[in-house]
This record gives structure tokens, sequence and C-alpha cells, in this order.
């Protein structure tokens, strides 16, 4: 693995207090091997219904 120097990307705030950390990666996505690809799973349950739909 290389190491990097500096990250330039996009910082959102997020209002909210205590955010548990099964809501930024759903324990269900945590089963995955790969290192990368989590993005599309980020706040899954924030941002999807019972239907999966946004």
């Amino acid at each position: 693995m290389q190491s990097f120097q500096k990250i330039k990307t996009i910082v959102t705030p997020l209002d909210k207090v205590n955010v548990d950390t099964d809501q930024i990666v759903p324990k269900q996505f945590l089963k995955l091997v790969q290192k990368s690809g989590f993005g599309k799973f980020l706040f899954y349950n924030w941002r999807y219904d019972d239907q999966e739909k946004l």
C-alpha cells in the first residue's frame, strides 16, 4: 500500500449529533472483501427507504 501526502476533496458538514458509526457504513456492507468501493454504501439507511429507493 502506498502512503499519501495530501488529499484534495470537497467537505460537507453533517448537522447531526452523535452519529452512530453503523449509519456511516451499515453492517451488511462490511462483509465485503475489497478495500475500495464503499462510497455507494455511505449513509445507506439515511438515503434509501425500505424499497431501496432514494
